[in-house]
């Protein structure tokens, strides 16, 4: 089989060190034409047809994709193994191995999970909000020197989602009976951005 090394190999003995067909056709092994093939094409990376081979499960693949299906779908305590869905296969006159079988579950279930992926991709939830219309809000506390003299503050910290804006309201005292004012004044400011910016 030729792989790309050697078409390489091939290409610049001919094209660079100008070695003739016959000497590269001694050293390789491959025949004249083969090589002239190769050269003549500009074929990088040789293609080769996929092999595919008849497998003693082809006749009892439809049912045995809808008894996966039905696993999936089925409770986790009442699903079946894949023991027991080839003892079942066998029973209708499969011949083959289990190692057949669980090597066709592992790539259903690989097929299955890229359509789920590609279905979840096109679900898209646009995320714009008017002027005002939502924010986000965080307490937390904090210290600071206030007339030389250390002061817990209770502060209010909002994201507004239309602008991005960032107020920060400190309290020193009452925080939680503050919590309406805080959010009439940010509201009122985030209006009047919004009036200004429209």
């Amino acid at each position: 089989m030729i792989d790309v090394a050697l078409v390489s190999v091939i290409r610049r003995w001919h094209f660079r060190e100008h070695i003739s067909l016959r000497q590269i056709a001694k050293r390789t092994g491959l025949s004249r034409n083969t090589i002239r093939r190769f050269l003549r094409s500009n074929i990088v990376e040789p293609a080769h047809p996929q092999r595919t081979t008849p497998s003693k499960l082809d006749d009892f693949a439809a049912p045995f994709v809808e008894g996966l299906n039905a696993q999936t779908h089925a409770p986790r305590k009442q699903r079946k193994t894949l023991k027991h869905l080839h003892a079942e296969l066998c029973a209708q006159g499969f011949t083959g191995s289990y190692d057949r079988v669980a090597a066709f579950a592992r790539q259903w279930r690989q097929v299955q999970h890229e359509q789920a992926k590609s279905e979840s991709r096109g679900t898209f939830v646009l995320l714009s909000f008017a002027a005002g219309e939502a924010f986000q809000f965080d307490w937390s506390e904090d210290f600071a020197v206030l007339a030389g003299e250390k002061t817990k503050l209770q502060v209010a910290q909002f994201k507004l989602s239309h602008s991005r804006a960032f107020f920060l309201i400190a309290n020193a005292r009452d925080a939680v009976r503050r919590t309406p004012a805080c959010l009439q004044r940010v509201r009122r400011q985030s209006r009047s951005a919004a009036s200004t910016t429209t």
